[in-house]
């Protein structure tokens, strides 16, 4: 009978996951950040449900101090989602992407706030990366967006 159960359950996962359960995605941030609030529209657009965390900056860099965040990385939000943080403006599609992926890092970073990424939308867009984040801090990079006129 433990046998028949836990088959069912597993099809009823797998048949749940397929249905394309939106991910949920905890935002840290500023209350008075209006670029964070363009980037969790960004999100919520692409298909994630959002949970708001409005904190003071005190309690924002404990959050990133606890996620392991260094400072050279940091920006104005940090997301956490399925276990991975998502620091800065980094694309709804890369987050998608990464929990596609699974690999075996802490997250994803957009150091500073680059125009043209989500939420910082402007008339030129400069180029950035989007940068894996290990658990020692160390980074590669997981994509590119070039810069545009």
């Amino acid at each position: 009978m433990t046998r028949r159960i836990m088959i069912a359950t597993m099809l009823l996962g797998g048949t749940l996951l397929g249905q394309g359960r939106k991910p949920t995605i905890t935002v840290f941030k500023d209350p008075s950040c209006t670029c964070c609030d363009k980037w969790i529209q960004h999100l919520m657009k692409s298909g994630f449900d959002v949970v708001v965390k409005e904190v003071g900056s005190a309690e924002l860099r404990q959050v990133k101090g606890r996620y392991g965040i260094p400072p050279a990385l940091q920006s104005c939000h940090t997301g956490i989602v399925d276990g991975y943080v998502i620091e800065g403006h980094v694309p709804a599609a890369e987050v998608q992407r990464l929990l596609k992926e699974r690999p075996k890092n802490v997250g994803l970073v957009v150091p500073g706030m680059p125009t043209g990424s989500p939420g910082m939308e402007g008339q030129k867009n400069e180029a950035y990366s989007v940068l894996a984040l290990d658990s020692a801090g160390r980074t590669s990079i997981f994509r590119t967006y070039p810069a545009s006129r």
